[in-house]
């Protein structure tokens, strides 16, 4: 080997972790306004749908929204209101 030439990869070796996460929570939600979120409930079930808005309880509405349970789609909703203490996580369906 020349010194330019780096050396064979380890398979042994777990990956390299991913880089931290930056921004806080609040940064996430505010971002993601306006855009397609996955709001996954206590329950299991998850609603797709772009976020209207939030607030401190997070208290969330949708619009074009989609019910999925077990994946599949269950309902289609114009417009939906989530009670915040049923929320598990809210994930972006898109990229940020």
């Amino acid at each position: 080997m020349d010194e330019q030439t780096p050396p064979p990869p380890d398979h042994d070796s777990p990956p390299p972790p991913p880089p931290p996460a930056s921004g806080s929570p609040t940064e996430f939600l505010k971002g993601v306004v306006g855009k397609r979120v996955i709001v996954r409930l206590t329950s299991g079930v998850d609603y797709r749908g772009v976020l209207s808005c939030l607030d401190g309880y997070m208290n969330i509405a949708l619009e074009q929204t989609e019910e999925h349970v077990n994946g599949m789609i269950t309902n289609r909703y114009g417009d939906a209101f989530i009670r915040g203490n049923n929320v598990l996580y809210i994930s972006a369906a898109e990229p940020l």
